[in-house]
């Protein structure tokens, strides 16, 4: 999967403010994501994030 840092990724779960999109801070073996909707930045391993992912969009 194709996942590089800057773009916008759409989840299967929402986030508890209710944003779904999440921006790729930085990508490796874990990602660092931060929500689009409050700001709030998770970092997240590989692997689970290639199952949680709906979409991706290249900024």
């Amino acid at each position: 999967m194709e996942i590089h840092v800057n773009n916008i990724i759409k989840l299967k779960k929402q986030h508890p403010c209710g944003s779904y999109e999440w921006k790729v801070l930085r990508e490796g073996a874990d990602f660092r994501l931060q929500c689009e909707g409050c700001g709030h930045q998770v970092m997240m391993a590989r692997r689970v994030l290639e199952k949680s992912v709906k979409e991706i969009r290249e900024v």
